[in-house]
């Protein structure tokens, strides 16, 4: 095991099918990377331990579902390593909101109180960004320094590990991973991205969820629970 890897809490499973990535340059470069700018006095979300936040959450052998994402929030409090999901407490970001609208049509799931999808994770929905760090108010500023090549990785390991997953995949950023999965054994599944700029062009309405349900279902499979549970000190 390598020193780099050693100092990351990840579970045990992730750990042992990405052991290998670890050791490659682009992740030592990307480690000095963070470091440089932490020196630098810049603040990087989500915080060191939530990082990895994803992977911990869903254990690779649990997964069922996986939802790409981009970039963490990058604004104070949001991010805590699932994609599109906020900390207990904070606003419901507007693609989160147009998420719940969704689940409203497609299931008549009501929206929560909170964004916090914590829930979904230890179901075995897989909330993966492809960026798994972002500088504050700064989107986009740590696409290109590595973190898509250990990412890319993890979407071809649940890939090859599992067997009927379902993939949500959506807008051209997410789309472009299709590439990854292989779609002879897994559902692929679609769609504008839920931002507002998108998502009554193909978003609202796509039924990903009941699909996803009954795919699972098909194969044996517990369906996924995606109503969220309540928080009393949500704001």
């Amino acid at each position: 095991m390598s020193n780099a890897e050693d100092k990351i809490k990840l579970e045990a499973g992730w750990k042992a099918a990405l052991r290998d990535e670890f050791d490659k340059p682009y992740m030592r470069e990307l480690s000095e990377f963070l470091r440089r700018e932490k020196a630098a006095g810049k603040e990087i979300y989500p915080p060191g331990p939530l990082i990895f936040n994803a992977l911990n959450s869903t254990p690779l052998d649990k997964v069922k579902v996986v939802i790409i994402g981009q970039d963490p929030y990058h604004g104070p409090g949001q991010a805590h390593g699932l994609c599109f999901s906020v900390q207990p407490g904070v606003p419901v970001p507007p693609s989160l909101q147009n998420i719940f609208k969704e689940l409203k049509r497609d299931l008549n799931i009501d929206p929560p109180n909170h964004g916090y999808l914590q829930h979904w994770a230890e179901q075995g929905v897989l909330l993966l960004n492809t960026s798994l760090t972002v500088e504050r108010g700064n989107a986009g500023s740590h696409a290109g320094k590595g973190w898509q090549a250990f990412t890319d990785r993890v979407i071809q390991v649940v890939s090859e590990h599992q067997e009927h997953l379902v993939f949500m995949l959506w807008g051209s950023h997410a789309q472009s991973k299709r590439r990854l999965i292989d779609g002879t054994k897994h559902l692929i599944l679609c769609s504008a991205h839920p931002s507002p700029l998108s998502a009554h062009r193909g978003f609202i309405g796509n039924g990903h969820f009941s699909r996803a349900n009954k795919f699972l279902e098909q194969h044996g499979q517990t369906p996924i629970d995606w109503r969220l549970p309540e928080i009393a000190s949500a704001a």
